[in-house]
């Protein structure tokens, strides 16, 4: 995941959780809902102003749990 992705990310994730705390939404059908019309706010947002969709962007050459694998076993090789 880019940095462009990660944020994009967090964004979502901040707007949704503030959407859910101001709004006092429980359940989770509306939690739900709240979270995926966010989702659709921000990829309008990308969109509008030419930025890359996040399916669009490259994908890694390794995936994160390879990148936690081969981080964890570094960490059991110690000399």
């Amino acid at each position: 995941m880019g940095s462009d992705e990660l944020i994009a990310n967090l964004f979502r994730i901040s707007q949704t959780e503030q959407k859910l705390k101001k709004d006092n939404i429980k359940g989770e059908t509306e939690s739900c809902t709240v979270h995926y019309n966010i989702g659709k706010n921000i990829r309008e947002v990308i969109q509008k102003n030419g930025g890359t969709m996040p399916e669009d962007l490259p994908t890694p050459e390794k995936s994160l749990k390879e990148i936690e694998k081969e981080n964890k076993n570094k960490l059991l090789r110690i000399d």
